[in-house]
């Protein structure tokens, strides 16, 4: 949507199709918060975690906020079946944020919000310039990710040096940090495969 060529009626179907992977979120960060014993990461974790979770802006809530604008209703976004692409990116994040290494954990995330700053930028540009979404309370899910991924990922990074520390847990948590990502990448083709877009 960055150069205007998909619909509002596109737009809208990620949103809902995504939605289910931007709620359990929050549940990757906590997974890894649970299992580490460094209590500078873990304290790292948990600004990150209220960040997710607290209040009425709440991630999730944002993103149903910039559904809404779109014309999804809370029914689409709570009993959309998840898309086997999405399943299967929840099921990866999952696996590498509850299991025994903390530094496999902390790449997935880092995979993740690594790269939001910048693509929560670009979405939000489009939105404005291609489809007429400014209304602060839709995009700002985007907003705040423009921002606060951005410490998210410096923190991330910091935390990886502390807890990898040997070539074979480095190795790991590279390898974790690229099934998260190509298991996102796949999300992306699951949305355009819904909507009869080629890849």
């Amino acid at each position: 949507w960055s150069e205007g060529k998909l619909t509002r009626d596109h737009i809208r179907e990620y949103a809902i199709s995504y939605y289910p992977h931007v709620a359990a979120f929050p549940t990757y960060v906590s997974g890894v918060h649970s299992g580490c014993d460094d209590p500078t990461v873990r304290r790292m974790l948990l600004e990150n975690l209220v960040e997710e979770e607290r209040g009425p802006a709440n991630h999730p809530a944002l993103w149903r906020r910039f559904a809404a604008a779109l014309g999804a209703s809370e029914t689409d976004l709570s009993t959309r079946p998840r898309t086997p692409e999405v399943a299967g990116a929840i099921a990866e994040f999952r696996r590498a944020t509850r299991g025994d290494s903390v530094a496999e954990g902390l790449a997935a995330l880092y995979a993740y919000e690594s790269q939001i700053p910048e693509i929560s930028r670009t979405k939000r540009e489009g939105l404005a310039a291609f489809y007429g979404i400014e209304d602060p309370g839709a995009v700002e899910f985007f907003t705040v990710h423009e921002e606060a991924d951005v410490w998210h990922r410096q923190a991330e990074r910091e935390a990886l040096g502390r807890v990898a520390t040997t070539p074979d847990e480095q190795k790991n948590a590279l390898a974790a940090a690229e099934r998260c990502l190509d298991s996102l990448n796949r999300v992306l083709d699951g949305v355009m495969r819904e909507n009869g877009l080629a890849a």
